[in-house]
């Protein structure tokens, strides 16, 4: 007996040692927010002061000390983050996930990013200040790597930290940068439909301009077994296993004095980026003598991508232009290293990249290259040996000055200067959204924009070997699409078409009206917006658009022949305002309805594979109005039935039966239990969280969710036959900037600031964001330093004595 309680007093024992070092282990792992420590290469002490919700409030002597300690807090909140993302565009991703990765890292590697940053930092400047504080700020990540705790995901996927150079910013960048197209998702596919099915087919679908649309006002005041199918599925299956979110969309809108009470100038901005845990935006406030900004930096970006201070704020949106375009090469029929232009024959360029991957063997690949871009044939097995198709992306082709753009940006004083830094910004198409406390509000449409022949047309594979489909000229910023000052007083985007700039409607992947139309809505009758209104507004969930589609549908039903079960769900339906609350049965008998509408509709022309694809482009959130409203299409017929010819009524009502049954399935008999919060559920997932035993700990949630697809409070989601909208894209910060009280500004992030699991700021605003609840952007310095429970002083190293 006593030998077994000894045994069991030494195995009590062990595992209370094993329990303390645990612990012990994982209190090394936590970011430090509190203490005094080294750091080289500032001139005097740094002070952090780290508000409730761990943001950081940096006061030092100057800016590059400041932005020196910047890059040590993001490190020690972010950097699997910032290690993830500069991985992109070198192909680096199947040194940390594995082989499933090695078709994406081809793909983005030959893209081209790698080898446009450093082309990039050859021609940067060594003495510019864009230089200067990017290197400072690296200097603070790079010593964090050295002193800091490894972050736990290093030790999962046995990972070895290394130092960051300023290639590395460019890297993070060009993802940004080409995360923000939808053309590489969308041109193939819209070839592909045109060959199978013909341009009446796609005129039908809304593939021409809508003249009756919601369109962003100028003004320009002072101050299948096709090739194209095989590239489409390249493509969506490159971007699938992505450990970082795509850009999605997003809604900003600026108010004008005589817009708000108080007479001054109010912002909102809530870009729509994928949910992803550790989330998009790290906030930070750096305060000097001579420079203060609150920004909202990306992981490894020294540079603020949104922003405000005591005298202007600015935010973005994605103009979702056609930056990228797509071209048939011609090979020379006996030399295969040649192709053919309107000059003559030229060489292919040849590019040889290796792969590195994890628990397996480097991979060597090689592509080709023509004056267009990259050949996509043979990046990967299933596009080969066919017509050659180049992939045409500004991005990579022009100088790239986005760095100094955003520097610019966040060093300006007034509109003036901030104007001046925007023709910097080549790619991504953005919409820069800004305001003053002067009273100015703006919004420009930035990106290196170009004009074609009329003849090519961009939404289709073009010819590249007869020199016909040539940019012909690229537009002066000038010609931009931009509203300066205008007389109706204030400025907004939501991803919408904006009107005609030299003589033409600028191409582009635009969002249907929906969020543009509800925006303008709620704007046009209102002068007296404050923060409270501003706010309420950021959370809206009704839909312009979603009850008039409804409508159409229930009035296309033949009641005569339905239950009276059914009648009941349709009145309920017919009275619907579009809002979209958790306790919504319209919201979910709605979007189940469209879904079976709109596979009734394409599927059987299209397959299922090509389905799949169009429901994942902006295209099919543009048609879903116009089909629900037309009475005759080329699509209703099913051309799997020989003796009939299907019209809109035979397609609605099928949709609407299957709608029916699939909700009685899935949600039980009773109608009234069919509500939003069972089936529209957020939950922010880490690349490492796919681990089923880990996802609890790495993942946030899931939550019941109010919102939906092209809401204001945008909650997007896919279409599939799962039946249930897992969202998956959202606002990425909501915040709003009052010139009437700078101080009191308010905002939000989707989990929270810190991406490492064992901070308490890992996931502290998730339910605030939940609920619809805002918090202060802290500006005021005596309320900062008396209401932070952490301070991180940051002393700077003793030189060395001179022996002279």
């Amino acid at each position: 007996m006593n030998r077994t309680k000894k045994v069991l007093a030494i195995i009590l024992l062990v595992l209370g040692v094993l329990a303390l070092a645990l612990i012990i282990f994982i209190q090394t792992l936590r970011p430090d927010y509190n203490g005094k420590k080294k750091l080289k290469g500032i001139s005097e002490s740094v002070s952090v002061y780290f508000d409730t919700y761990g943001i950081p409030h940096i006061y030092a002597s100057n800016e590059l000390d400041a932005i020196r300690a910047l890059g040590y807090v993001h490190a020690q909140d972010r950097l699997w983050q910032m290690e993830l993302l500069r991985r992109i565009g070198t192909g680096g991703l199947s040194e940390v996930f594995g082989k499933d990765m090695v078709g994406t890292d081809k793909f983005f590697l030959s893209l081209g990013i790698d080898d446009a940053s450093a082309k990039a930092v050859t021609d940067l400047d060594k003495n510019s200040e864009v230089n200067q504080l990017a290197e400072a700020y690296l200097d603070g990540v790079n010593q964090f790597i050295e002193k800091g705790p490894t972050p736990v995901e290093f030790y999962l996927t046995g990972l070895q930290k290394k130092s960051f150079q300023v290639k590395d910013i460019y890297n993070t960048v060009g993802y940004m940068a080409f995360s923000f197209a939808m053309a590489h998702k969308t041109d193939p596919l819209l070839s592909n439909i045109k060959d199978k099915l013909g341009m009446s087919y796609l005129m039908d679908l809304g593939l021409g301009v809508n003249s009756d649309t919601e369109w962003i006002k100028i003004h320009k005041g002072n101050s299948s077994d096709s090739i194209q199918n095989k590239l489409v599925s390249l493509l969506e299956n490159s971007l699938k296993g992505l450990p970082f979110p795509q850009f999605i969309g997003s809604n900003s809108w600026v108010l004008a004095p005589e817009k708000t009470k108080s007479g001054k100038v109010i912002l909102a901005n809530d870009p729509h980026i994928g949910f992803a845990q550790p989330s998009v935006w790290f906030e930070a406030h750096l305060s000097t003598p001579t420079y203060e900004k609150y920004g909202y930096h990306m992981a490894g970006i020294p540079f603020p991508i949104l922003g405000h201070d005591r005298t202007l704020a600015y935010g973005i949106t994605m103009f979702e232009n056609d930056d990228i375009d797509f071209y048939y090469e011609k090979t020379h029929p006996s030399d295969s290293t040649l192709y053919k232009t309107n000059e003559g024959w030229e060489k292919y360029q040849v590019f040889s990249k290796t792969i590195k991957v994890k628990d397996g063997k480097d991979i060597a690949f090689r592509f080709q290259k023509s004056k267009h871009g990259p050949i996509l044939n043979g990046i990967a097995e299933q596009v080969k040996g066919e017509r050659p198709i180049a992939m045409s992306w500004i991005y990579s082709q022009e100088e790239n000055k986005v760095l100094e753009a955003f520097n610019g940006l966040s060093h300006a004083k007034n509109i003036k200067e901030f104007q001046a830094a925007l023709p910097n910004i080549h790619a991504p198409g953005l919409n820069i959204m800004y305001g003053d406390a002067q009273g100015n509000v703006a919004w420009w449409a930035t990106a290196k924009l170009y004009q074609l022949p009329d003849s090519a047309n961009t939404k289709f594979i073009m010819d590249g070997a007869s020199g016909k489909h040539e940019v012909l000229r690229y537009l002066d910023f000038k010609e931009n699409p931009q509203a300066i000052n205008p007389p109706w007083h204030y400025v907004y985007s939501a991803n919408n078409q904006p009107d005609s700039i030299a003589g033409m409607l600028y191409p582009g992947y635009y969002l249907p009206e929906n969020r543009a139309k509800r925006i303008v809505q709620l704007l046009e009758p209102r002068s007296d917006w404050d923060m409270a209104a501003t706010q309420n507004m950021m959370l809206d969930v009704t839909s312009a658009v979603d009850a008039s589609i409804a409508m159409d549908l229930v009035k296309t039903m033949d009641l005569s022949q339905l239950s009276q079960d059914k009648i009941e769900v349709l009145e309920l339906l017919g009275q619907w305002d579009g809002s979209y609350p958790l306790k919504s049965v319209e919201g979910t008998l709605y979007n189940r309805w469209v879904y079976f509408f709109l596979r009734n509709t394409l599927e059987d022309e299209l397959g299922e594979e090509m389905f799949q694809q169009l429901l994942a482009t902006h295209l099919i959130k543009r048609a879903i109005a116009p089909f629900a409203a037309k009475t005759t299409s080329v699509w209703w017929d099913n051309t799997f039935t020989k003796d009939k010819a299907e019209t809109k009524e035979d397609i609605v009502r099928l949709a609407f039966d299957e709608a029916i049954a699939s909700l009685k399935a899935d949600l039980g008999e009773d109608s009234a239990q069919w509500t939003w919060d069972k089936v529209h559920t957020l939950e922010h997932g880490h690349p490492i969280g796919q681990v089923a035993s880990l996802r609890r700990f790495f993942n946030v949630g899931p939550f019941p969710v109010i919102g939906a697809r092209e809401v204001i409070n945008n909650m997007g989601f896919p279409y599939d036959n799962t039946r249930f909208y897992k969202v998956n894209s959202g606002p990425s910060t909501r915040r709003i900037v009052d010139f009437s009280d700078i101080e009191n500004s308010r905002s939000i992030l989707p989990t929270g600031q810190s991406g490492n699991p064992f901070s308490p700021h890992y996931e502290d605003q998730a339910e605030m964001y939940i609920n619809g609840e805002f918090r202060k952007m802290m500006m005021n310095e005596l309320e900062i330093k008396k209401t932070s429970e952490n301070i991180l002083i940051f002393q700077p190293t003793k030189r060395k004595k001179s022996n002279n």
